[in-house]
């Protein structure tokens, strides 16, 4: 706990009713969405920012007086990014939610920190626009959270993750220093990408006060075929299939058979649970092209040995499907007191080995785990249901854990396609970063912040 004479001098900069020092009022930012088993600290202030003077104002104070600052969108990161594990002030961007210029012919919008990615989407598509980048919590994360872990989603198969759609930033240092990063350009070749560097940074470098977004051309249509399998490398084999087939699908989602039977267990929505897993293939594109796509994908997931294939392109229909699907963490929740969902990827080669990998892991160390994934790009969701206050079973999960990244690094891949790091996996990172690579990162890290007061104890 800081000394209550250094955060009270906050006042004399802030609005009173943007600032919270009442216990109750701080409990409830000490924590984000992960499930970690570790000792909190309640931030000693939560601050509300509305400009960016205020942001400058707060970190030139904090520098000064070395206080940590953790910044704060929605904390609905899965690693502990926003944990206060010091203490110190928490920055909260809810009241710098504003869209400040969208700019159709550009094909641009720019946007404070606090935007909902769901109002983005939107809005984009009000001029026929679209930003791809969408994780599951994408209704109620903000755009900055989704910065600072370059957070991805169903769609990076074929459009990318959030670092392909930042076109310039606004960033503040921990000294108060305000820096413009990027040219706001599709092509850029002056000087370092400072930008992307910030990019995936979870607060650790700067604090994103303004970002400008890359949009693309909203797709004329989509259908979503789904198609269950009785074997896994079979899955496998379709998804390689089609893209040697020359289609491309926005989406080529996965659900393995204890996901399947949660899901429909708690949240009926007509899955077949008697298959071993399920294949959602969303293809996009000109109206005029999507009778030729559906028919490739069929013949390939009928080669493969698919099962019950539906081609579905009611709007109504095709939500309801990925509603299914994004209801997979909150169902595998109600198995267990605890829920703890984790993040490899692999080359999509491997992706039946990692699987089945993952499975036997989890029997062995008696976990019960369901499995999704975007599999188009081999990155699976592993989530595991137990209780953490239970010490034989958080020993059990912590063995798990280790061997399931020791895996997936064996098979090609890393510890986190697009969760981050946090403090759930700054532990483990000598598994896939040599000591040169993690030597200059850390110089980064005091370059940028030399006192080290922003989201302290995050990654390193």
């Amino acid at each position: 706990m800081l000394l209550k004479s250094k955060t009270e001098q906050l006042k004399s900069f802030l609005k009173n009713e943007n600032l919270l020092f009442r216990e109750e009022e701080r409990y409830c930012y000490a924590e984000d969405s992960a499930n970690l088993r570790i000792e909190t600290v309640i931030p000693d202030v939560v601050v509300f920012v509305e400009t960016i003077e205020d942001v400058q104002n707060v970190l030139k104070y904090a520098n000064i007086h070395k206080i940590p600052v953790v910044p704060r969108g929605a904390g609905t990161n899965m690693v502990g990014s926003c944990v206060t594990n010091k203490g110190g002030i928490v920055l909260n961007f809810a009241k710098m939610n504003k869209i400040l210029e969208f700019n159709p012919d550009d094909m641009t919008m720019r946007v404070q920190p606090g935007v909902i990615l769901g109002d983005i989407k939107a809005l984009a598509e009000t001029e026929k626009l679209f930003y791809p980048p969408d994780p599951s919590n994408y209704k109620v994360s903000t755009i900055g959270g989704s910065i600072a872990q370059s957070s991805g989603g169903a769609r990076s198969f074929k459009y990318g993750t959030t670092k392909d759609y930042i076109l310039s930033l606004k960033v503040v240092l921990a000294d108060g220093t305000l820096v413009a990063l990027g040219s706001g350009t599709i092509k850029d070749a002056v000087g370092y990408h400072l930008n992307q560097l910030i990019v995936g940074s979870e607060g650790t470098l700067a604090v994103v006060v303004e970002a400008q977004l890359k949009l693309i051309p909203l797709p004329e249509t989509s259908v979503v075929v789904t198609a269950y399998f009785n074997d896994i490398e079979n899955a496998a084999g379709a998804v390689n299939g089609i893209i040697k087939e020359r289609v491309f699908p926005a989406t080529i989602d996965f659900m393995d058979k204890n996901s399947i039977s949660t899901v429909e267990k708690f949240y009926p929505s007509g899955l077949n649970t008697d298959k071993e897993c399920l294949l959602l293939i969303e293809i996009d594109g000109f109206e005029s092209s999507m009778d030729t796509q559906i028919q490739r994908v069929e013949k390939v997931l009928r080669e493969n040995g698919a099962a019950d294939i539906v081609c579905i392109s009611d709007k109504e229909q095709m939500e309801a499907v990925w509603t299914a699907r994004r209801a997979s963490y909150g169902a595998a929740a109600k198995l267990a007191p605890d829920i703890v969902t984790d993040d490899v990827i692999v080359p999509r080669s491997s992706l039946a080995k990692m699987v089945k990998g993952c499975r036997d892991i989890c029997e062995k160390y008696s976990l019960h785990v369901c499995i999704v994934g975007h599999v188009g790009d081999g990155n699976i969701h592993p989530q595991i249901a137990l209780n953490i206050e239970n010490d034989d079973e958080f020993k059990n999960l912590m063995s798990a854990k280790s061997e399931i990244y020791s895996l997936a690094v064996e098979l090609g891949g890393t510890i986190s396609a697009e969760h981050g790091v946090g403090l759930e996996k700054m532990s483990y990172i000598d598994k896939v970063l040599d000591k040169e690579s993690i030597e200059y990162m850390k110089r980064i890290k005091h370059l940028f912040d030399p006192n080290g007061i922003l989201n302290p104890n995050k990654i390193w």
